[in-house]
């Protein structure tokens, strides 16, 4: 008993020991690494990475076992497979930690920063984007009453440079009888993707990579997976005008939502393509809560 209260009184020692030398950069150091832990935690369960993260602790298990049990062959091979976890950990989580950075580019911090240092002309921005917006919504108008498929995606922070490269160069400003005549139905680049970048039409007939989502309505043809696969891998909004029935949706962070109209469209394509600030917290509340959640809307 004595021995027990001697460690208790020893080990309350450390703890007030801990206390007196503890500062407030301590605290910043836990907090970070706890939303760096926190991160990867959500980073894992959200991904296929998850199944990965389980196969490791596999081998970790199968790692000690074989210690324990001299089993020398298996622990030499994964002694040196450890050795080399690290590259391996970078290689087998590219695509997720590529996602996760991808992710804390496109935060708001790192916009109001990349803003403070370059010194944009925000208000600029603001009128050729809203003039941009309302001539893509006209050419949809056209092509949803006619009947034309189109396939329309605004860059915002994540660069699509690799995905222009795959079209054909345009640079010119936007109105609705050129978005109606680049997806008339017999022109050269009607099955490809419209590129919008800074309230230009940058360029078109471009290859957009198709969703990974194996959940997708079976009744969704590839324009609208395509839309959903450059939302996945960027923050662009895709706006799709479906051939067969003439109905708009918009595809934003994987998520796709439909049977928009010309008001509602204009609405949505505001939120998310111009500063927040000029949109009342009503119409963003709603706006967030319609492409929550990680699912395709019927």
């Amino acid at each position: 008993m004595e021995g027990f209260l001697s460690a208790v009184a020893s080990w309350w020692e450390w703890v007030l020991s801990i206390a007196k030398s503890f500062q407030i950069k301590d605290a910043v150091d836990i907090l970070i690494i706890g939303l760096l832990i926190y991160g990867a935690i959500k980073l894992v369960r959200e991904t296929r990475a998850g199944q990965l993260v389980k196969g490791l602790l596999l081998l970790v298990v199968l790692f000690l076992v074989s210690g324990n049990l001299q089993l020398m062959m298996v622990n030499q091979v994964l002694y040196y497979f450890f050795n080399f976890a690290f590259v391996a950990i970078l290689i087998v989580f590219q695509p997720e930690i590529r996602k996760a950075l991808e992710q804390m580019g496109r935060s708001n911090m790192s916009k109001s920063i990349a803003d403070a240092v370059g010194g944009r002309d925000r208000d600029g921005e603001k009128q050729r984007m809203r003039k941009a917006i309302n001539a893509i919504v006209d050419g949809v108008g056209i092509l949803q009453q006619l009947k034309m498929g189109a396939l329309i995606v605004f860059e915002r922070q994540t660069k699509l440079g690799d995905i222009i490269e795959t079209g054909t160069q345009i640079n010119c400003e936007p109105s609705g009888q050129i978005v109606g005549n680049i997806f008339f139905n017999k022109a050269p680049l009607h099955d490809g993707a419209m590129i919008v970048r800074g309230g230009m039409i940058h360029a078109a007939g471009c290859i957009l990579p198709l969703t990974k989502n194996t959940s997708v309505s079976a009744e969704l043809g590839t324009r609208h997976r395509a839309a959903l696969g450059v939302s996945e891998e960027s923050d662009a909004v895709a706006v799709v005008v479906s051939e067969e029935t003439g109905q708009i949706s918009v595809a934003v962070n994987g998520v796709l939502a439909r049977r928009f109209t010309r008001d509602t469209l204009r609405d949505v394509l505001e939120s998310y393509l111009i500063p927040q600030e000029e949109k009342t917290s009503t119409v963003r509340r709603g706006l967030n809560n319609l492409f929550s959640k990680r699912t395709v809307k019927k």
